[in-house]
């Protein structure tokens, strides 16, 4: 994963994203990659899973 964090108290989870990190262009070079689970991961803990992609476009 990068720059993504998840923490679960109880039946809650928390996601924590941080958004001043930039991790370069996506692969189709529209967007800038902020932080990502690189596919569908587990919940710590549980049975769930999640998958997360957090982007900005990239400047003209």
């Amino acid at each position: 994963m990068k720059n993504v964090e998840m923490t679960v108290n109880g039946n809650l989870l928390t996601i924590t994203v941080d958004l001043s990190k930039e991790f370069g262009p996506s692969s189709s070079g529209k967007t800038i990659i902020i932080a990502s689970t690189e596919g569908n991961v587990p919940v710590p803990g549980r049975e769930e899973k999640i998958g997360l992609n957090v982007y900005k476009k990239k400047p003209a």
